[in-house]
């Protein structure tokens, strides 16, 4: 009866949101259509500094040359407006601006829940149909979450018992997981259960995830254990992974595991993506694919598989009226950013996109296939260097230059990034410990002091590149 329940549950949500997607539609076609579009990556790949960057070179347009309707003059006018959701936090657009160009700038505080900001955009269309009807209000819907839930997608395909063994396996080549591993091989999910071993296991396997992602891992699930918010000491995030007993009984410490694990996909992970993420129009997910270099090779293997397990929850395709009737809205666009180009010489940015799209072949290749356009390229929300080259030892180095966060100016070469993208991705692949032949360093750097001419919003490197994949054609 449970499960009946559930899956007429399911139907029932999925034929509302069919209903809301073509209300949202028809109202869009006739009055003033709507875009919704997403933003989201995983830790330190800059989801706050885009946005907030996006936004002010919108309103104030002078340096986006490559969004063709801001070029020809076709977009009159963007204005920030209250948004039409309610319930969800704003993003704080004004505060985090004043962060970036205060007289003492600063980074702004990370994303750590779902945010939402409406832009409003007046544009004049070409042609007769312009003429005729004279200008028109696309509304941008900008929805900002982290890149940490949507893995958690991945999670409603996978019962406990396959989530434990693809966990675990994983683990045992770590030595940072050894605390946790110790903890985890110390019991035995066949006792009777105990609120304070569910505790003890939970706690520990939390301090692992933690240090994987500092240490530049990014399977890092139940991505709420990261940012519980006010979830943080329930039972539904108060689980961990266990080695499956030979006999399972109820009442016992691998049953309740088992049933906090299916009370976290249908109470967290169900409602984010029925509530948030089915509505999504366009997307981007932004890369630190610099720092996954920096981390070594495990970790450009990780992010290369963490990319196709995202790509694969977009369920991509072209929207179309039944699709939309029975299975919600699907992604049209999809463009995976690699952040802080201004970290590398613009010579090497041909590099950093090659290396993008290697990363991305295979997930790319099934959304392609689907119908969804997906593109790769490198980007800098928020240009925080300048470029300079400097002769050191007789050889000619293209360096950057800007002020790291302890305040000191600072010139940096930070190695060569491959012509082949496979003399990286080899290694990564085969598990190697660390790069042979090369060091690849990056350095954190503070943001600029910005002087900004009136109609001129924060310096970039190819944001309105983005931007025109992303909407141009709605503009």
């Amino acid at each position: 009866m449970g499960t009946f329940t559930l899956v007429f549950s399911d139907i029932a949500d999925s034929l509302t949101r069919g209903v809301e997607t073509v209300q949202d539609r028809v109202s869009g076609a006739l009055f003033e259509p709507v875009i919704r579009l997403g933003v989201t990556g995983l830790s330190r790949a800059g989801k706050t500094v885009f946005i907030t960057s996006l936004v002010a070179n919108l309103i104030d347009r002078g340096r986006m040359p490559q969004l063709i309707s801001a070029a020809n003059g076709s977009i009159r006018a963007v204005y920030l407006q209250p948004q039409p959701d309610d319930t969800i936090p704003r993003f704080d657009y004004e505060t985090h601006l004043a962060a970036l160009t205060s007289p003492t700038p600063h980074w702004p505080s990370s994303t750590r829940s779902i945010s939402e900001l409406r832009l409003s955009v007046r544009v004049q269309p070409s042609g007769i149909l312009g003429t005729m009807t004279g200008p028109r209000t696309v509304h941008l819907d900008i929805v900002d979450y982290p890149g940490e839930w949507l893995l958690d997608l991945a999670l409603l395909d996978k019962t406990y018992a396959q989530w434990c063994d693809d966990v675990l396996e994983r683990l045992k080549k770590r030595d940072i997981a050894t605390p946790f591993l110790t903890v985890s091989d110390g019991c035995d999910g066949a006792d009777p259960f105990q609120e304070s071993m569910a505790q003890k296991l939970n706690s520990s396997y939390t301090e692992y995830l933690h240090l994987a992602q500092a240490a530049g891992f990014y399977d890092c699930t139940p991505g709420r254990f990261l940012l519980p918010g006010d979830l943080a000491g329930s039972p539904v995030l108060t689980f961990a992974p266990l080695p499956r007993p030979d006999k399972v009984r109820r009442g016992t410490l691998w049953r309740e595991m088992e049933r906090r694990y299916d009370a976290y996909k249908s109470k967290v992970v169900k409602p984010f993506f029925r509530d948030h993420f089915a509505r999504i129009d366009r997307q981007i997910v932004l890369v630190d694919a610099l720092g996954a270099i920096n981390a070594g090779p495990k970790a450009t293997e990780d992010l290369r598989q963490a990319m196709a397990d995202i790509l694969g929850a977009f369920r991509p395709g072209r929207n179309a009226f039944v699709s939309q009737l029975f299975l919600g809205k699907r992604v049209e666009r999809i463009l995976f950013a690699a952040t802080k180009a201004d970290h590398l010489h613009h010579r090497q940015h041909p590099q950093l996109t090659a290396i993008m799209n290697a990363l991305l072949k295979d997930a790319r290749a099934r959304a392609d296939f689907s119908g969804a356009k997906t593109q790769a390229m490198s980007i800098a929300s928020l240009r925080a260097t300048v470029e300079e080259t400097r002769n050191h030892q007789g050889q000619t180095l293209d360096c950057v230059r800007g002020t790291l966060m302890s305040g000191k100016e600072a010139a940096f070469y930070p190695g060569t990034l491959p012509d082949d993208p496979s003399k990286l991705l080899a290694p990564a692949r085969e598990g190697a410990d660390r790069w042979l032949d090369a060091d690849y360093e990056i350095m954190t750097f503070a943001p600029a002091v910005l002087s900004l001419l009136p109609g001129h919003g924060p310096p970039h490197i190819r944001l309105d590149k983005a931007v025109e994949f992303l909407i141009g054609d709605k503009l």
